[in-house]
């Protein structure tokens, strides 16, 4: 099977992943082989493609004791930042594509998500609970700009009074600060913003495509400036590399607004692992060792420990250590406030053409 994607020459510059291994469930593998047609230098070029499908449900739900919601909503599939680091890559392989170059190059739009979101909150069942969003795939990546799906399905959310909690690196969120003040003024929404490092190399060489550290942050101040509540979120922390910077990244996302913080070890599941092994050997070989000893030490020898409670934080005591300055650090730095719950009470199923209007 040809893949161009494999080609050691393609120019993959704005990628994460160095690689294009297939995924856990396929049969076949994947290799490259020069079909004797010289290419010109700028048709080696790895491009973004985009495909579409049209959902039939998107509220996802989820029983996990660790996570605060127990339903989400992804507007994509595959994300163009192409964080190398980024947990939900494994989760392409169910496409038929490739964690690595495939999740940041074959990304999947899902029109048609706000329609198949008015018919399950309408449902006579449905149980009004925050909707979180970003929790797999950054819903405002590049392609959102001319997709508009995230857009899409605020609007239904907000026309109905829908609480939501949102997730995100990327800088359109700020066009949607129309429809998220006011939701917030009505307690039904708050937003986290990942700030992995505050080193600009560095983000550009572990997550390309997202915004640089400097917008992250100035997407904490535009939000909080607006009324929106904004959580700082460290994450993730990468031992070796990135822990060091926990507390200028608390500090920094609360001089920019931000009043409550967040944190998250790195998790490595499944193909993440020798996806983030490769990019260590490309781009940091001499901390390589001590990253993956890191890692391995918090998960009793292994990578990744799926254990519900440890996944996202680690054991030991390097893991206990960045627990507790965490802790010290938004306590120092007044980010510890308990939150409010967001509303479920204002919630009103979407109306549609021909319902009876409400007389009182």
């Amino acid at each position: 099977m040809v893949d161009d994607s494999l080609d050691p020459e393609l120019r993959r510059r704005g990628r994460g992943a160095c690689s294009n291994v297939v995924g856990r469930f396929e049969r076949l593998d994947r290799r490259f082989e020069e079909d004797g047609w010289d290419r010109a230098p700028e048709e080696r070029v790895l491009r973004t493609e985009l495909s579409r499908e049209v959902p039939r449900r998107i509220i996802s739900y989820n029983r996990s004791p660790d996570l605060p919601f127990d339903r989400s909503i992804n507007p994509y599939r595959g994300c163009e930042h192409g964080c190398v680091y980024c947990f939900a890559r494994p989760s392409h392989a169910y496409l038929g594509l490739s964690p690595g170059l495939d999740f940041e190059t074959k990304l999947v739009a899902r029109p048609g998500a706000a329609e198949a979101l008015v018919q399950e909150l309408r449902a006579r069942r449905y149980e009004v609970a925050p909707i979180a969003i970003g929790t797999n795939t950054d819903p405002y990546q590049p392609i959102e700009a001319g997709e508009r799906v995230m857009r899409a399905c605020l609007e239904v959310l907000a026309g109905c009074d829908h609480p939501v909690a949102i997730v995100t690196k990327g800088t359109l969120i700020e066009r949607d600060i129309d429809l998220l003040a006011p939701m917030a003024a009505k307690g039904l929404c708050r937003v986290g913003i990942s700030v992995t490092t505050l080193d600009a190399d560095l983000s550009r060489r572990m997550e390309p495509r997202a915004p640089g550290p400097k917008r992250r942050l100035e997407i904490i101040r535009r939000l909080s400036e607006a009324g929106i509540p904004v959580r700082v979120m460290a994450a993730p922390m990468v031992p070796g590399l990135s822990d060091h910077e926990l507390e200028a990244i608390l500090r920094e996302g609360r001089a920019a607004g931000a009043t409550s913080a967040s944190w998250i070890m790195l998790r490595l599941p499944r193909e993440v692992s020798p996806l983030f092994q490769e990019w260590l050997q490309s781009h940091a070989p001499g901390r390589a060792a001590r990253v993956m000893g890191r890692v391995r030490e918090m998960h009793g020898g292994k990578e990744y420990d799926a254990n519900w409670g440890q996944r996202m934080r680690g054991t030991g005591p390097y893991a206990e250590m960045v627990a507790a300055r965490f802790r010290n650090a938004i306590r120092r730095l007044g980010l510890d406030a308990r939150q409010p719950a967001l509303r479920c009470d204002l919630f009103r199923p979407p109306e549609r053409a021909g319902d009876q209007l409400d007389l009182f």
